[in-house]
C-alpha cells in the first residue's frame, strides 16, 4: 500500500491548525505516526472530518461483503420486510465510508494548475465552465486522486448554488475561502470552555503571603505562608485545622519557609526553609521529625518522587542555579535511622554530606542554570529534570537526572567533571557542582527567562511562560523555535497548567487575570479578568484541580474558579444536538440529513454512514427548515420572523427574507414551484401567508414579499398559524392555533375552501378554552390531484390525541377521525407515502404508528381506524419531525431527547446520528437492531402493562385472555363509533377531551405564544402502552404470603391449578377477598 505526504493545502491554516504538536517529537521518539496523506490508487484517504477518526474495515463490513442475510425487524408488523437492492455506487462500501470532501484534498500546486486551466478557458472567450467542463479540468489536475464522478459533480453543485449551469473561478475560490473559514468557526465552538464567575472565596487572616497550595489523596488542600503557618482546607474552602510549625520558641533563630512538597507514602511533609534546611514533619500531627542541614544554597523549588519500592527522589533548585537531587532507598529505615540523629533547636539534625554518604543514599548537584530556580519538576515517565530560570540563555532546561548510564561516557564524565559523592568523600567537594553533557539535556534559550512552565507526556507537549506576557508552546525535543506562541495577557504570567482531560491550557498573570487556551487552535476560549472574578489582592500561589476541575488561587483571599462543565454524556446514550432538535430535514441531492436544535446549531449528516459533515449556527433562533427545488440551498425560518437562504454546505447566508411590518416568529415555512416561479412561503404569528419569489440572479442581500392575498386580509386566519403544507400543482392548506384548516388555490390567490372548527361557548373566549389547535397536516396527493369528491384528501391532527381525515371537494367535510395512541398522546408529526398506502403517525411519547390506508376514506366516512400495521417507540420524548426516504425505504425521525435517527419503514433501527459506530444504509449488517436506544429499553413508558394495575377489578375476578380481549374491542368499538357520529372533531365529546389535553406538545409548540394565549396545558401522560405489547400472554400468579405475615386460611382446600374464572367463582362462594389480600 502506498501513501504519499501531503503538501501544503490552498488553506493551509485550518489544517494545520487540526494537527498536535507531538507529531515530529514522536517521531523523534520512535512511536508510530500516522503521516498526513492523500487517496492512492491502491486505498482511499481517511477522512479527517472533525471528530471522525480513520478505522479499519469494521466487522460487520466484512462480514456484510460475505453474506447478504437480511435482519428481521424488531417491531410486531402484518408485513414482511421490503428486501432492497445496493445501488452501483455503493458497491464499494469501504470506499462509502472513508470518502472524503474532494475540496478537502486539494493541495496548492493543484490549485494552482486548477486556476491556471480557469484561466486559459477564460483566454477562448468562456470564463463560465459547464458541468462537463469542470469535471474535465478537475480531473486533469487531481490524477492522482481517483476521485469518482460523484464526488465532482456534488462539488460543482455546492458552488452552483443558484443552479444555473455554470461556475466561475471566483465562485470556485469563494466557496472553499466559506467551506474552510466555517470549519474554523465550527472547531473554535467545539473548543469553547468558560469558568463560573464569579469565584467562590474565603477570606484569610492577614499574615504573609501563602507560597503554595497542595492538594493530597483525600482532596485535602494544604497551603503554607511564609512564617511556617500550616492550613488545611476542605474541598468546600471550611478551614479543618492550622498550626505554626516553627513555635514560638525565643532560643530558635527566625526562619521563614520557602518551599513544601509532601511525601505522600511516608506521611511525612517536606519544607524549606531560609536557613539552607529540608524540614520533615509528620503530616499527622506537624511534630518535627528530622532535618537536613548544611546545604550549600537555600532552596527555593522543591520536588518529590517515589520511583520503586521504598526508594524516592527529593530535588530541590536553589539561588545559584542548581538543581540539587538526593536519591534514597529503603526510605522508611533511613528516615529512622535519622531520626536518632543528635539534635539541634529541637529537631533530629543530620548533615547534607553525612546524608550523602549514607550507604542508601545519592547526591548529585547540577549546575544547570545562571539564576536562581524559579520552578522544577522531575518526570519519572522520561526519567528526567525540567527546571526554569529568569536568565536568557538558560530559560528552562530538560535533563536526565543522574547523567549516563553506560561505561564509557561514565568514564568521560568522572575524567571531566569528578567523580559523584560517595561515602567517605570529603564535604568540600559537594560545593563544586557538576556540569551535564550536552548530550544529556536539552537548553531552552526564552527571552525575559521562564517564570512558570507544564509539561504533558502524553501530548508530549511543553508550555512556557514568563516576563514577556506571552505563553510559549514547544516540542520539547526542538528547543530552537516554539510550535505556538499564545498571546493576550498584559502582565507577567506566573502560571501554566495543561489539562490533559480539557485539551486545554490554563495561564494566570500577576493582573489575577485568568486566560483558557485551546491546544489545537491555539486560540483563547476564555478570559476572566479579576474585575469579573472577584479575586483582589496580590497573586502568590496557584493550582489546578484536576478532579473538581478547578483552579485554586492564593491572593489576600482563597478562591475557586469551578471549570463550567455541561452534562457528563452518559456512555451509553448518544445525542446528536446538545439541545432539543426542533426539526430535521433530507437533501436527496447530496444525500444530506440537515437538522437544528433549538441553540440555532444546524448539522449536516452524511445519510449514507451517519457521520457528522458540517455545522453553522443559524443565529436567528431557527423554529423551521426546507430546502429549495434543486436541494442545494436551505431555507430557515426563525423567531426574529425573517426567512434566511443558505448555501448549507458551507454555512453561508445568501439571502434575507422579512417584511416591512413587526416582525412576529415563523412557525413553519414550505417551498415550491407554481407555473415556473419559485416562492418561498412562510406562516407564523402574524396570521398571513407570505409569498417570497425566488428570482435566479438576485444579488439583493435582503428580499421583499409580495403584496398579500385580498382573501388572505378579508377572510385568513383569526388566529396564529402553526402549519402549512402544499400539494403541487396548486393547493395549499394552512392550519392555526383555532383548529381552522383553509385550503387555498396558489395560482388565484383565493380560498378554495375552509375547515371549521365548532363555534366556542356562548360567552366564552376561545382563548380560554381547550386547546384546539391543528399543528400538523399533510395531503393525500393522488387523491387531492384527481379531486375526487368522495374521498379524504388531508390529513390532521387535532386535540386529544386525535387524527382526522378530511374530504376537500364536492362539499368539503370530515371523513374520520381516530386516536392512534391509547394514551391519546398529542401527534406531533405526520408523513405518507408517495401512493398514499400508509401513513406514519408520530406522537409527543416518542411512538410510531403506520396505518394502512390504500382504501381508507375513499367512499365516505369511516366508522372503524384504519388498519394498523406496526408501531413501536422510537424516541423518549415528542417526536419533532418525521420524513420517509421512499427510495431506500428509510425513515428519518428527530425528537426533543436531542437525537435524530433513522429506521427501516419496517422500524429496525438504524443508528442515532453522532454515534461512533459507522452504518452502512444498505447493508442490514452494519444496522444497530435488533438493539435499540438504551433509553428507549430502560424507559417506562416502554414497558408493556398488566390489567390488574389499569384496572380497580380484583385479579381473582378476571377472566381469560379472550374475554379481556372481546370486552376491550368492544370498548373500542364502541368510542370509536361515537366518535365518527361527531359532525366535525371539535364536536361534544371531542371538547370534553379537548379539555382534559394539556399536554407538553402544545407547550412547546405554542410556548411562545404572546402572554394572552399562554395557559397552562400540562398534564401527566396516562401510562398506558401500545399495541405491540399487547401480543404479550400474562399470567396469573398464585397468591403468596408475605414472610413473617400470618397466612390467608381461606385459601386452603382452593384449586390453585383451576382457571382465573371457576377459582374466583369458587372463592365467592367462601366469601369475598378483597384487591389488597389478593396482591397480597
Amino acid at each position: 500500500m502506498s501513501w504519499r505526504q501531503r503538501s501544503c493545502s490552498a488553506l493551509g491554516r485550518l489544517e494545520t491548525s487540526q494537527d498536535n504538536s507531538i507529531l515530529i517529537p514522536a517521531a523523534i521518539l520512535r512511536e508510530p505516526v500516522m503521516p498526513r496523506a492523500q487517496t492512492s490508487p491502491t486505498r482511499p484517504q481517511p477522512s479527517r472530518e472533525s471528530g471522525l477518526q480513520s478505522v479499519e474495515p469494521p466487522a460487520w463490513l466484512l462480514r456484510a461483503c460475505l453474506t447478504g442475510e437480511r435482519m428481521r425487524s424488531h417491531s410486531v408488523s402484518t408485513q414482511e420486510p421490503t428486501l432492497r437492492k445496493t445501488p452501483l455506487h455503493h458497491a464499494d462500501l469501504t470506499q462509502s465510508l472513508r470518502a472524503e470532501k474532494i475540496e478537502h484534498q486539494v493541495t496548492l500546486e493543484e490549485l494552482q494548475h486548477l486556476n491556471a486551466l480557469f484561466e486559459e478557458h477564460g483566454k477562448r472567450g468562456s470564463h463560465l465552465l459547464g458541468m462537463e467542463t469542470f469535471k474535465r479540468i478537475m480531473r486533469q489536475c487531481m490524477r492522482s486522486h481517483r476521485q469518482s464522478i460523484g464526488q465532482i459533480e456534488q462539488l460543482f453543485m455546492k458552488i452552483d448554488y443558484e443552479a444555473v449551469g455554470s461556475i466561475q473561478w471566483d465562485g470556485f475560490c469563494t466557496y472553499l475561502q466559506l467551506e474552510y473559514s466555517e470549519q474554523a468557526k465550527a472547531a473554535a465552538r467545539r473548543a469553547e470552555a468558560a469558568l463560573l464567575l464569579p469565584a467562590v472565596q474565603q477570606r484569610l487572616s492577614y499574615g504573609r503571603p501563602v507560597l503554595r497550595i497542595l492538594s493530597m489523596p483525600d482532596d485535602t488542600l494544604i497551603t503554607i505562608r511564609e512564617d511556617g503557618a500550616i492550613y488545611f482546607w476542605s474541598p468546600q474552602l471550611k478551614l479543618k485545622r492550622k498550626k505554626p510549625i516553627f513555635g514560638k520558641s525565643s532560643s530558635r533563630k527566625s526562619q521563614w519557609v520557602t518551599d513544601i512538597v509532601s511525601m505522600t507514602q511516608y506521611n511525612k511533609l517536606i519544607i524549606g526553609t531560609g536557613s539552607r534546611e529540608l524540614q520533615l514533619y509528620e503530616l499527622s500531627n506537624l511534630e518535627p521529625y528530622c532535618q537536613i542541614g548544611g546545604l550549600e544554597a537555600v532552596p527555593l523549588k522543591l520536588d518529590y518522587c517515589s520511583v520503586e519500592h521504598d526508594k524516592c527522589l527529593i530535588l530541590y533548585g536553589d539561588d545559584q542555579g542548581c538543581v540539587n537531587i538526593l536519591v534514597l532507598a529503603s526510605v522508611g529505615e533511613l528516615l529512622r535511622t535519622w531520626k536518632k540523629m543528635p539534635k539541634v533547636e529541637d529537631m533530629p539534625s543530620i548533615a547534607i554530606h553525612s546524608a550523602a554518604a549514607s550507604p542508601n543514599a545519592e547526591y548529585t548537584r547540577w549546575k544547570v542554570h545562571g539564576d536562581c530556580v524559579t520552578q522544577l519538576n522531575y518526570y519519572d515517565s522520561i526519567n528526567a529534570v525540567i527546571s526554569s530560570s529568569n536568565h536568557e540563555p538558560t530559560a528552562l532546561v530538560i535533563g536526565f537526572a543522574m547523567g549516563a548510564t553506560n561505561v564509557k561516557k561514565k568514564l568521560e564524565e568522572i575524567r571531566n567533571v569528578g567523580k559523584t559523592v560517595k561515602k567517605g568523600e570529603s564535604s568540600a567537594s559537594l560545593a563544586v557542582p557538576r556540569r551535564r553533557a550536552e548530550c544529556h539535556h536539552t537548553v531552552f534559550s526564552i527571552h525575559k527567562g521562564v517564570k512558570a512552565f507544564s509539561f504533558c507526556r502524553e501530548k508530549n507537549l511543553l508550555v512556557t511562560a514568563g516576563m514577556d506576557r506571552l505563553v510559549r508552546v514547544w516540542n520539547p525535543y526542538l528547543p530552537g523555535k516554539p510550535t505556538g506562541v499564545l498571546r493576550g495577557h498584559t502582565a507577567p504570567v506566573v502560571y501554566v497548567h495543561i489539562s490533559l482531560e480539557e485539551s486545554k491550557v490554563f495561564s494566570m498573570s500577576t493582573d489575577n487575570t485568568v486566560k483558557i487556551w485551546d491546544l489545537e487552535t491555539h486560540g483563547c476560549c476564555f478570559t476572566a479578568s479579576s474585575k469579573a472574578s472577584g479575586i483582589k489582592g496580590e497573586l502568590s500561589a496557584c493550582l489546578y484541580l484536576p478532579g473538581p476541575r478547578t483552579l485554586c488561587v492564593a491572593t489576600d483571599a482563597l478562591a475557586f474558579l469551578h471549570l463550567k462543565v455541561g452534562s457528563v454524556p452518559e456512555p451509553h446514550l448518544v445525542h446528536s444536538h446538545q439541545e432539543p432538535v426542533v426539526c430535521c430535514r433530507y437533501n436527496p441531492a447530496f444525500r444530506h440529513v440537515v437538522s437544528c436544535c433549538e441553540a440555532s446549531v444546524v448539522k449536516v449528516w452524511d445519510f449514507d454512514t451517519g457521520r457528522q459533515v458540517s455545522e453553522f449556527i443559524g443565529c436567528h433562533g431557527v423554529t423551521c427548515l426546507t430546502f429549495d427545488s434543486s436541494g442545494r440551498r436551505l431555507v430557515t425560518g426563525g423567531r426574529d420572523g425573517c426567512l434566511k437562504i443558505w448555501s448549507y454546505n458551507n454555512g453561508n447566508c445568501l439571502h434575507t427574507l422579512q417584511h416591512d411590518g413587526h416582525q412576529s416568529e415563523v412557525c413553519d415555512c414550505t417551498y415550491m414551484e407554481v407555473n415556473q416561479t419559485r416562492c418561498a412561503v412562510a406562516v407564523g404569528w402574524d396570521r398571513r401567508i407570505n409569498v417570497y419569489f425566488d428570482t435566479p440572479r438576485d444579488f439583493h442581500h435582503f428580499w421583499k414579499p409580495q403584496p398579500r392575498w385580498q382573501d388572505d386580509l378579508n377572510h385568513g386566519h383569526k388566529e396564529d398559524i402553526l402549519c402549512v403544507a402544499q400539494c403541487p400543482p396548486f393547493l395549499l392548506a394552512t392550519s392555526s392555533y383555532d383548529g381552522e384548516i383553509i385550503v387555498w388555490n396558489v395560482v388565484s390567490g383565493h380560498m378554495y375552501c375552509k375547515l371549521n372548527p365548532p363555534s366556542p361557548m356562548d360567552g366564552q373566549d376561545h382563548r380560554d378554552g381547550p386547546d384546539r389547535s391543528v399543528s400538523r397536516l399533510a395531503f393525500l396527493k393522488t387523491r387531492a390531484r384527481k379531486l375526487d369528491s368522495t374521498a379524504a384528501s388531508l390529513i390532521s391532527n387535532g386535540p386529544g390525541g386525535s387524527v382526522t381525515f378530511w374530504k376537500l371537494f364536492s362539499g368539503a367535510g370530515l371523513i374520520a377521525n381516530f386516536t392512534p395512541s391509547k394514551g391519546k398522546a398529542q401527534v406531533s408529526s405526520i408523513v405518507v407515502t408517495s401512493g398514499d398506502t400508509l401513513t406514519y403517525l408520530a406522537d409527543q411519547q416518542g411512538f410510531v404508528h403506520v396505518y394502512d390506508i390504500q382504501e381508507y376514506g375513499l367512499r365516505g366516512p369511516e366508522l372503524q381506524a384504519p388498519k394498523t400495521v406496526t408501531s413501536w417507540r422510537a424516541h423518549v420524548s415528542m417526536v419533532t419531525s418525521l420524513e420517509l426516504i421512499e427510495d431506500d425505504s428509510i425513515l428519518l425521525s428527530s425528537s426533543l431527547d436531542r437525537t435524530v435517527r433513522l429506521w427501516s419503514k419496517d422500524g429496525a433501527y438504524i443508528g442515532t446520528f453522532g454515534q461512533s459506530r459507522p452504518w452502512d444504509v444498505f447493508t442490514p449488517a452494519s444496522w444497530s437492531h435488533p438493539r435499540v436506544p438504551f433509553e428507549i429499553l430502560t424507559d417506562p413508558q416502554s414497558m408493556p402493562t398488566h390489567p390488574v394495575l389499569e384496572t380497580d377489578i380484583p385479579a381473582g375476578c378476571l377472566g381469560g385472555q379472550q374475554e379481556r380481549d372481546i370486552v376491550m374491542e368492544e370498548k373500542v368499538l364502541s368510542e370509536t363509533a361515537k366518535t365518527q357520529n361527531l359532525p366535525s372533531p371539535g364536536g361534544p365529546t371531542g371538547e370534553a377531551e379537548a379539555k382534559e389535553d394539556k399536554s407538553p406538545w402544545s407547550a412547546f409548540c405554542h410556548g411562545r405564544l404572546r402572554p394572552a394565549q399562554r395557559k397552562p396545558r400540562w398534564k401527566v401522560p396516562e401510562l398506558k402502552w401500545p399495541s405491540i405489547y399487547q401480543a404479550l400472554q400474562c399470567h396469573e400468579v398464585p397468591c403468596v404470603s408475605a414472610l413473617g405475615e400470618k397466612p390467608d386460611l381461606s385459601l386452603i382446600g382452593s384449586d390453585m391449578f383451576k382457571r382465573p374464572g371457576e377459582r374466583s367463582r369458587a372463592a365467592g362462594k367462601e366469601g369475598t377477598l378483597s384487591l389488597g389480600q389478593i396482591l397480597d
